[in-house]
């Protein structure tokens, strides 16, 4: 096999285990109407269940980091590890369980390994690609949005069914996926022999103006993206209400817009090849932005079209970035500590989420709902002040 048809393989290979292991993300909101009735007294079930994942995948960061683990062991083997371990913890939330904080424990735990997926499929990419990784990651974090939005289309599927079959489907996809890399992508031509952890370098990375505006730019935009995808559910219930003629499939359309993101990660990796990562990242960052701003009036709308319309605009432009940070971050950061550093930034992207999740969720006891999601639009300002500051191509 050649060269090139080796890459042209390999490619297709991580982007389809990163999307089968990554199902697991969102397995638990996608059935969350379900396991309330289990909790009935739990009022903040969505914000806790979304943010213990979270919290689980940032500790998972800063002891993969800590351990620099995906640098000194072969990361393909990591992947693998962890995809098996998540999918087994996955399950643990289909047992009768009497306390609902043995539930959150289950989702940490998945959580957790999904720690050494996601960035760890990056890293394995980074390894392949030098050239081009902005579209090579681009396919890679649409492959996340893919599987963090497939739970919600297996329920919609499973609807008759009990919700444990998306909870067993998720898991069964995320050991196809783990055995996907370890059987078919060997360590990449690229790979740098790792170093033990030492913090003081890898905060070194913010010394150099493109990874820390990169990573910064990032910062904001992970504030936006996945407390829209938390509420997303709310916002076609709260629509349904306000608009009983004309009901929404909460599970199809949560799908539908944040599986959109997906594409836009694709079309966003492409388009960077040819305009550059810093333009179209902040073009993207811009949309979604103004997006939060402008949710007022279109999440409001009596018109079920202009409705979806501004759901798919919020969709495709909250994710078009994600793939373009990751790339620049990436590229600047230390050779032989790019899978940690790629790691390190995951890891406070990640604990940003949580902090948005939990305020938003706060704020909607406080707030008028119509104006609670232009909160979210601080992460876009910010993230677009350290864009146009400074970033290399």
């Amino acid at each position: 096999m050649s060269g090139t048809k080796k890459l042209n393989y390999i490619l297709p290979t991580i982007v389809i285990a990163q999307f089968l292991c990554t199902s697991l993300w969102f397995a638990g909101n996608a059935v969350l109407p379900d396991i309330v009735k289990s909790f009935s007294t739990e009022t903040n079930l969505l914000a806790n269940l979304t943010s213990m994942v979270q919290f689980g995948f940032i500790s998972g960061t800063l002891v993969f980091a800590f351990f620099a683990i995906s640098d000194i062991f072969s990361p393909s083997k990591v992947f693998f590890i962890c995809g098996i371990a998540a999918a087994l913890f996955n399950l643990g939330i289909c047992l009768e369980l009497p306390d609902v904080r043995l539930l959150l424990l289950f989702r940490f735990l998945t959580g957790f390994m999904l720690a050494g997926i996601y960035p760890v499929g990056m890293k394995i990419a980074s390894d392949y690609f030098k050239d081009g990784l902005g579209k090579s990651l681009g396919f890679l974090v649409g492959a996340l949005v893919f599987g963090t939005a497939f739970p919600h289309l297996l329920k919609t599927f499973t609807a008759n069914f009990a919700w444990q079959y998306v909870i067993f489907a998720t898991s069964a996809l995320s050991v196809t996926g783990a055995f996907g890399i370890i059987l078919f992508v060997p360590n990449g031509p690229f790979r740098t022999a790792g170093q033990k952890f030492n913090f003081s370098s890898c905060l070194s990375g913010f010394k150099n103006p493109g990874f820390r505006s990169a990573a910064f730019g990032y910062f904001g935009h992970m504030w936006e993206l996945y407390t829209f995808w938390a509420f997303l559910p709310g916002m076609l219930m709260l629509f349904n209400t306000k608009h009983p003629t004309t009901v929404l499939n909460i599970p199809l359309f949560s799908f539908l817009v944040i599986a959109s993101g997906g594409l836009s990660c694709m079309i966003g990796g492409l388009l960077s090849q040819k305009f550059g990562a810093k333009r179209i990242a902040t073009i993207a960052l811009a949309i979604s932005g103004l997006c939060c701003l402008l949710s007022p009036i279109f999440l409001f709308s009596g018109s079920v079209y202009a409705f979806l319309i501004f759901l798919f605009c919020w969709g495709l432009s909250g994710t078009a970035d994600s793939p373009l940070f990751s790339s620049l971050i990436a590229k600047n950061a230390p050779e032989s500590l790019r899978g940690t550093s790629l790691t390190l930034v995951n890891c406070i992207g990640f604990a940003i989420t949580i902090i948005s999740i939990q305020v938003v969720n706060l704020l909607s006891k406080q707030l008028n709902v119509q104006y609670l999601y232009m909160v979210l639009a601080v992460g876009p300002v910010l993230g677009l002040w350290a864009l146009i500051k400074k970033i290399t191509h």
